[in-house]
């Protein structure tokens, strides 16, 4: 048990996304002895395999990692070049509240709870979740040993090389069962599924691993140029973002593109839960902003390469996402924010327009459009000139100077408002049609109530109003494009078919400027593409590869972190996944410079 942390669930907020654990690997003090010009770390994205080489004295060591969706395991395969030169202990250890144990010789068992929430008119909290990890050793060598230290930790000697199998399980058992009520034993869950993955040799799980991720990732290739003029394998890939402002290499462009389907690939599969504002990758035990999936933009936008980047089934938690909304009803629609749920169900019309699955789009999207539609229209109420309007209504995160010369941020009938249903209720018309139900009640309501949803509006200074009124704007500069939805993800605006209202919302980017977080530079680069601005999207991408040093500097003009993670500051994924679309489909033709073998 962590006494040292026994006492922080007193003030400790819970729903909130945990980290499990580590797997922690002590090796003898020779090892800090080690080769700098041996040492090598990688993350091979074709494979999705992490690796560490280094040489100490004349004993080169190798550590593999990878992480098995088919199997449920994390597998890591330890050696040495030369027999019997092995020798570290490993355990688990977790920020959370934990007891560990031994299973035999070669069997660590973690079991551990969440601080659970605190009941009402009580000082006692009520059981949070539970959890389980099982590390299970394997040695190969003839002098290899395996013995028990201090109770938990196990303790190799003179191996050749280790295998090493983790897996975990929690009782979270869906958004409708709470902790206490859980059936699910996630210490009986983790060993049945070790019991299944001891049966498979190294050889076997890294073969289903690839098979599986590999089917995903080869889709889609994209190829900028012939060559490098730099040679990745020698160069850190921090010091080639960092010289990408001078030399605009584009096959870090290409490596920066795979990376976010990587990651998307490596996060969200189906029966997991949605990609969060890390993605999976949180390391702290109150992570920022909860770790939440956050409705006015980012978790939106994690999704975006999903469609373009052919990576279907990873959107499938989304949909079983926008599902577990819809039975939960509209006070949980409106505490996440009246227009989050109906700018998810756009996602389920555009799944179609890719897919055609006209199965998916009768059982899984159409209904889940006309429970929004149905919202939608009682949530629309008669205002001026006979329009129909929201009220209250608001700009995600940003305010204006109301007429008494103060800040608001609550007004009525947002220009997102309005894009967002508007957006809705052309898919569900367009969606009747392909289901042969145009004369249905609900998609005649949505045809009245089209004609009188007020237009997008331009502002004195020929911008797109982001409000209703043509109000001053305290933070012209601010992060959120709420106003230019329409432009995109949306499909209202296009340069075909309102190209006043295109030249409008390319007044209203260069007001906005150029900094901002990485998910917002992303979706600049997106609207500049949209409005086919090459020079400006492509801006947009060179202020996104900048390196940050996530210690010392704060930052919030874009940049990525030395692993390629995106820059806000602190790390958010979505940056990560909205940048691999707004490369490939919106930015491909317009954005790059002619660079030689550009396909």
């Amino acid at each position: 048990m962590l006494g040292s942390l026994s006492n922080c669930y007193d003030f400790f907020p819970v729903k909130m996304y945990q980290l499990l654990g580590d797997i922690k690997l002590e090796f003898d003090d020779s090892h800090a002895a080690y080769s700098n010009e041996s040492y090598y770390r990688e993350l091979d994205l074709d494979t999705a395999t992490a690796k560490v080489t280094y040489s100490v004295g004349d004993v080169e060591y190798s550590r593999e990692h990878f992480a098995s969706y088919p199997d449920q395991v994390i597998v890591s395969r330890i050696s040495a070049s030369k027999p019997a030169s092995l020798s570290f202990t490993v355990s688990l250890d977790s920020k959370l509240q934990h007891n560990l144990r031994v299973s035999g010789q070669n069997q660590v068992i973690m079991e551990g709870s969440c601080p659970g929430e605190t009941k009402e008119n009580s000082s006692a909290n009520s059981k949070g979740i539970q959890f389980s990890a099982v590390l299970d050793v394997h040695i190969s060598g003839e002098k290899g040993t395996v013995h028990v230290l201090e109770g938990s930790k196990l303790r190799i000697e003179g191996s050749d090389s280790v295998v090493l199998l983790l897996t975990a399980s929690s009782s979270f058992d869906g958004p409708f069962t709470k902790p206490e009520d859980s059936k699910k034993d996630p210490t009986s869950d983790s060993l049945n599924t070790m019991k299944s993955v001891k049966k498979l040799s190294y050889a076997n799980l890294y073969s289903r691993h690839l098979d599986d991720y590999q089917n995903l990732f080869h889709r889609v290739s994209l190829k900028l140029c012939k060559r490098s003029n730099i040679s990745s394998q020698t160069i850190p890939t921090s010091a080639r973002v960092k010289s990408f402002q001078t030399d605009e290499d584009p096959s870090l462009v290409e490596l920066l593109f795979q990376y976010g389907r990587y990651l998307l690939i490596s996060s969200s599969r189906p029966g997991t839960q949605v990609a969060n504002l890390q993605g999976i990758w949180n390391n702290e035990l109150k992570p920022k902003w909860d770790g939440a999936p956050h409705l006015n933009i980012n978790l939106q936008m994690n999704y975006w390469p999903s469609l373009p980047c052919n990576l279907l089934e990873c959107q499938e938690p989304l949909f079983d996402y926008i599902t577990s909304l819809s039975v939960s009803g509209s006070p949980a629609v409106w505490a996440l924010w009246p227009m989050g749920g109906a700018w998810l169900c756009t996602h389920l019309w555009e799944h179609y327009t890719y897919t055609m699955d006209k199965e998916f789009l009768k059982n899984k999207a159409y209904p889940l459009l006309e429970g929004c539609t149905l919202f939608l229209l009682d949530w629309l109420i008669e205002g001026r000139n006979e329009l129909l309007e929201t009220n209250p209504s608001t700009s995600p995160e940003h305010m204006f100077i109301a007429p008494d010369q103060k800040p608001a941020s609550v007004s009525y009938s947002t220009t997102m408002d309005m894009s967002i249903i508007k957006e809705v209720f052309s898919s569900i018309v367009s969606a009747a049609e392909v289901l042969g139900t145009s004369n249905d009640v609900v998609i005649k309501r949505v045809n009245e109530a089209q004609s009188k949803l007020p237009p997008v509006k331009i502002a004195r200074d020929g911008s797109v109003m982001e409000w209703a009124e043509d109000f001053q704007d305290p933070a012209v500069h601010h992060r959120h494009l709420s106003h230019l939805f329409g432009l995109f993800p949306g499909h209202t605006i296009t340069p075909e078919k309102t190209p006043d209202i295109c030249i409008a919302a390319d007044l209203s980017l260069i007001k906005r400027g150029e900094d901002g977080p990485g998910w917002s530079t992303t979706w600049k680069a997106a609207l500049w593409a949209r409005l086919n601005n090459s020079e400006h999207a492509y801006r947009m991408v060179k202020h996104l590869i900048v390196l940050v040093n996530p210690e010392h500097e704060v930052r919030f003009e874009g940049g990525l972190y030395s692993n390629l993670f995106t820059a806000h500051p602190p790390f958010q994924i979505d940056a990560n996944f909205g940048q691999a679309p707004s490369f490939w489909k919106n930015c491909i033709i317009f954005v790059f410079p002619p660079y030689e073998g550009l396909n």
